[in-house]
C-alpha cells in the first residue's frame, strides 16, 4: 500500500545525550517526552512500542557511528544544499519489520524537516526490488542516518521473514511459535515485535512479568514442586511455567497448580502423551529438537506453543539498502 506523504520532525539536530541534560527532554512535571513528530509517536504507540525507547535506541545508533564526530565522507563529497530521494529496497523477498524505527534514526539525524512516503506496512510480504519507505531530505543527513536506519530495518524484518517461515508451517494446527529472552541485549522491545510482525507471539518479556521454573531452580529448591510452590506463596499473583524433561514429572507438575508446562526436549511421541496426559488442564509448550521441518509434527500432537529461541539469536538478516535519486521539482 501507499500512504500520501508525511512531514515529520523538524529536529534542531542530533545530540548524544540519552538521559536528561541540557538538552533535556522532559516536560514539567519531571517526566521524559518523546522528541519525535507527533504522528510517528502514535505510529509506535499502535505497534505496541514505547516511542521514548526507540527514539533511544536511535540517538544511541547514531552515536556510535559518528563517535563524537560527523560523517568525514558525507560533508567532504556533498554540499549542504543538496536534496536527495532515498529509497529503502528489499533485496530479496522477506517479511519486512521496523520501517517506523528507520524513520525515528532519520528523525534524529535530520537538520530540515523531511517527507516520508511509505509503500508497505510492518508485517507485509514483499518481493526483491520492491520500494519500502521513500524519504526526501538534506543528502547529507539520509547518508549520515543510512548505515543506522538499514542496521536496525534490515536485522529486524530478518527476525519478521524467519518467524513468518515458522508461522506459516504451524497454519492450520492451532499452535503458534514463541519467542524466548535470547535477544540482543536493549534490543528486546524491537525483537520482540518483529517477531510479531512475522506471525509468531511473544513469551514473557522480562524476568519480573512471569515466573520460568527451569532444571537449576529445580535443583535450587530441592523438586519441581517445591520451587513451584515456593514461587506460588513468594508471588501469587503471577503466571508459573515450570520446566519438565520427563513424563513423570507432569503429574507432579500439575498436581502443584502450574498454569504452563514446557515440555523440554521431548520427541513427537513424547509431546503427544504429553498432550493426552494433561487434557487441557494445562497450557504446553514444546522445546528443544525443534526445526521448521519438525515443526508441525509437534504442533499437531495439540501442544499450544513452540518455543523457537532461534528466531531472534540466530536469524540472518533480511537484505534491504538505500538506493539514492535525485528528489523531484519542488520537493
Amino acid at each position: 500500500m501507499t500512504t500520501p506523504d508525511l512531514p515529520l520532525l523538524q529536529p534542531e539536530g542530533s545530540s548524544d545525550d540519552y538521559a536528561c541534560g541540557d538538552d533535556c527532554a522532559c516536560g514539567e512535571d519531571g517526566e521524559l517526552e518523546c522528541g519525535l513528530d507527533p504522528a510517528l509517536v502514535q505510529l509506535l504507540e499502535d505497534a505496541g512500542l514505547d516511542p521514548i525507547e526507540v527514539e533511544d535506541i536511535a540517538h544511541m545508533a547514531i552515536g556510535e557511528d559518528l563517535a563524537g564526530g560527523v560523517d568525514v565522507t558525507t560533508v567532504a563529497t556533498v554540499s549542504e544544499e543538496a536534496v536527495a530521494t532515498g529509497d529503502f529496497t528489499a533485496r530479496e523477498a522477506g517479511t519486512v519489520a521496523g520501517l517506523h524505527i528507520a524513520e525515528a534514526v532519520l528523525s534524529v539525524v535530520c537538520t530540515d524537516a523531511f517527507e516520508v512516503e511509505r509503500h508497505v506496512d510492518d508485517g507485509d510480504s514483499v518481493e526483491a526490488g520492491q520500494k519500502l519507505l521513500s524519504v526526501t531530505t538534506r543528502t547529507r543527513d539520509l547518508l549520515t542516518a543510512e548505515r543506522s536506519a538499514l542496521n536496525i530495518l534490515c536485522r529486524l524484518s530478518g527476525i519478521a521473514t524467519a518467524t513468518r517461515t515458522w508461522a506459516d508451517a504451524l497454519e492450520g494446527t492451532g499452535a503458534k511459535v514463541r519467542d524466548t529472552r535470547k535477544t540482543t541485549p536493549g534490543l528486546r522491545a524491537l525483537e520482540k515485535y518483529a517477531v510479531r510482525c512475522g506471525g509468531g507471539v511473544n513469551h514473557r518479556m522480562s524476568l519480573s512479568d512471569a515466573a520460568l521454573v527451569k532444571d537449576n531452580h529445580v535443583v535450587a529448591a530441592g523438586g519441581v514442586a517445591q520451587a513451584f510452590k515456593l514461587v506460588r506463596e513468594a508471588f501469587p499473583d503471577v503466571p508459573i511455567e515450570v520446566e519438565v524433561d520427563t513424563i513423570a514429572q507432569i503429574t507432579e507438575v500439575l498436581d502443584a497448580g502450574a498454569d504452563l508446562i514446557l515440555l523440554d526436549n521431548f520427541t513427537p511421541a513424547q509431546t503427544a502423551e504429553a498432550v493426552a496426559l494433561v487434557n487441557k488442564r494445562a497450557t504446553l509448550e514444546s522445546s528443544g529438537r525443534l526445526t521448521v521441518d519438525t515443526a508441525r509434527a509437534y504442533a499437531e500432537t495439540g501442544v499450544d506453543y513452540l518455543a523457537v529461541g532461534a528466531l531472534t539469536h540466530s536469524s540472518p538478516i533480511l537484505d534491504i539498502g538505500l538506493d539514492l535519486r535525485e528528489a523531484e521539482a519542488g520537493v
